[in-house]
């Protein structure tokens, strides 16, 4: 085992071999040990701690992208060919097996036995793993397997999760039957609890009639406890509506409640009934709630007063279970969301984006002659990505702009464009406008002339994004298109929504504790709501900004060659 951790031979050992080979040709030695030099570098690793091995590093190279390598995508689909060739060349010229580390006698026995190709597979890894470290058969325990699993994670892109552990324990156990197999067994970690039991069939007709209906009038306009007119929800609300209360009632059935008992919502909604399945969840969690736990709280409230099934003194009660679950709520972005705004925040990956639209409609001006429909629907998703980039809109409004109606030329036909939307076309009821700058108005004057016609296909609908049956592009298949063409492009992965967070952590970036300004063009109600979404990224630019005092003060030697961004 080498200093890095690794129990096989690295990539650096194959750059070694390749410069001493004689029989390879001196260009083809040149272009290998500068390829694996190269993959290491994109994969951030030193070539000391990467396996020399096509199978360990396999997944994590093919995902790389050449907008994040800095260069061309040829150069890096050549780099890729070369390692990989470069491998495979240095375990057969070192007699190196294919698949890991060599193995011991009583290990390769042991292997040979195995005549299930999956258990084989399952195994493989733990049994090389082992036979390198020197770990007899007979001795392999729970701790080894929780060191052969951290040491797939540091080194390997494969699964480490209880699926795959668990994985690893069954075709252990099985291979007991074995000749000659140590017979001490693994645990076998449980999988998570059967969801789908109880079956919802089997609850009371009554409860399900009446959240039948209690679903049904959430289909209609409405009026709330405040008298306030409510518009009708959306199926994806309504769905998940539907969703909660199922949950709710089979969580309830696991801890003992009968389910002959809940014959209606006020069985469902009744606040010691709540109260039970909420402790459970919290216990399972730990110290504090989850979101999940959280929500249910607050989602539970909303429909006890919304149905109106609960009295006066358990809703207060609803409302003490949630007031004391919201204090453990969490502000700011999930740590998913965050690692997006870190991307966002780099300049080069964020440049990137931005110049996208421009890339997409050179490709369908080359396009235009021969594919006139394939350089129109690229051309469409470069305007959709330049607008996400200037007026941060849900993905149901960029699908329904239209033309004269949201968007216009109040100035006259050589001024910019403004994108407006009326607050009752705006989820959260604001206003919206958006003025354009020359580019992006330039850019959707040459798709709406040059190339929205061939997408009417005989239609004359005014849709800025006309689908295929004459009413505007689906919201959700524009999303995923806008979505692939960007990676593609640039190597990150941005959904339409996000460009909302994007605008957000560009905007604060260089005006820090300005929420006033992002909440207007977010369209949020309220100041709060933008504050405690967003307030998490003031400490990522306060960490660069202190970043700058301490270069400012730092003293470098005038031999050491200077390095980018110093």
């Amino acid at each position: 085992m080498d200093d890095n951790g690794l129990l096989e031979p690295s990539f650096a050992d194959a750059i070694a071999a390749i410069e001493q080979s004689s029989e390879l040709p001196p260009s083809r030695r040149t272009h290998w040990v500068c390829s694996l030099r190269q993959i290491a570098k994109a994969l951030g690793r030193p070539p000391e701690s990467l396996a020399a091995r096509w199978g360990a590093v396999a997944l994590k190279v093919n995902q790389l992208h050449h907008a994040g390598s800095g260069v061309e995508w040829k150069t890096l689909a050549n780099h890729k060919s070369n390692a990989k060739a470069a491998l495979h060349w240095y375990r057969k010229d070192s007699e190196l097996p294919l698949r890991g580390a060599p193995l011991t006698e009583e290990w390769r026995q042991l292997r040979k036995s195995i005549v299930d190709l999956a258990h084989l597979t399952k195994l493989s890894g733990l049994i090389r793993y082992c036979s390198m470290k020197g770990i007899a058969p007979a001795t392999v325990t729970e701790a080894v397997v929780d060191d052969y699993m951290r040491y797939r994670e540091e080194t390997t892109a494969l699964a480490v999760d209880i699926k795959a552990r668990r994985a690893i324990a069954r075709a252990w156990n099985t291979s007991r039957k074995l000749p000659g197999w140590p017979q001490q067994p693994l645990q076998e970690p449980p999988l998570k609890a059967n969801t789908e039991w109880p079956n919802w069939r089997d609850f009371p007709a009554s409860l399900q009639e009446e959240i039948e209906s209690y679903l049904k009038s959430l289909t209609k306009p409405r009026r709330g406890i405040d008298k306030k007119r409510l518009g009708a929800c959306k199926l994806s609300t309504i769905r998940t509506r539907r969703n909660d209360l199922v949950s709710l009632a089979k969580k309830a059935v696991r801890l003992g409640i009968a389910i002959d008992n809940l014959t209606s919502m006020q069985k469902l909604l009744d606040p010691e009934m709540v109260a039970r399945v909420i402790d459970d969840e919290w216990k399972k969690a730990g110290d504090e709630p989850k979101t999940t736990t959280i929500d249910l709280g607050k989602k539970v409230l909303a429909i006890a007063r919304s149905v109106g099934c609960v009295d006066e003194a358990g809703l207060e009660k609803l409302g003490d279970i949630r007031s004391e679950l919201e204090k453990y709520r969490q502000g700011g972005m999930t740590p998913k969301k965050m690692k997006l705004i870190r991307h966002v925040l780099n300049e080069k990956v964020w440049e990137r984006v931005y110049n996208c639209p421009t890339e997409l409609m050179k490709r369908a001006r080359s396009l235009k002659e021969k594919a006139p429909v394939k350089a129109a629907v690229a051309a469409q998703i470069a305007v959709g990505i330049a607008i996400l980039t200037e007026a941060p809109v849900r993905a149901a409004n960029l699908a329904a702009i239209r033309l004269d109606e949201n968007l216009i030329k109040p100035g006259g036909s050589d001024t910019p464009y403004l994108l407006v939307f009326p607050h009752y076309d705006v989820k959260n009821r604001v206003d919206l406008t958006f003025e354009f700058d020359d580019y992006l108005t330039d850019l959707i004057d040459e798709y709406v002339q040059e190339y929205r016609p061939s997408l009417l296909r005989g239609a004359n609908g005014d849709w800025l994004f006309p689908g295929t049956t004459g009413e505007s592009k689906d919201p959700h298949l524009f999303s995923i298109q806008i979505t692939e063409r960007i990676q593609k492009a640039t190597g990150l992965r941005i959904t339409v929504h996000q460009f909302r967070h994007a605008a957000a952590a560009t905007y604060l970036k260089h005006h820090p504790g300005d929420y006033e300004t992002v909440r207007r063009f977010l369209g949020h109600k309220s100041l709060k709501t933008t504050i405690n979404f967003y307030c998490g990224l003031e400490t990522i630019q306060a960490s660069r900004e202190f970043s700058k005092i301490i270069r400012q003060h730092r003293r470098f030697d005038k031999d050491e060659p200077p390095r980018a961004g110093r």
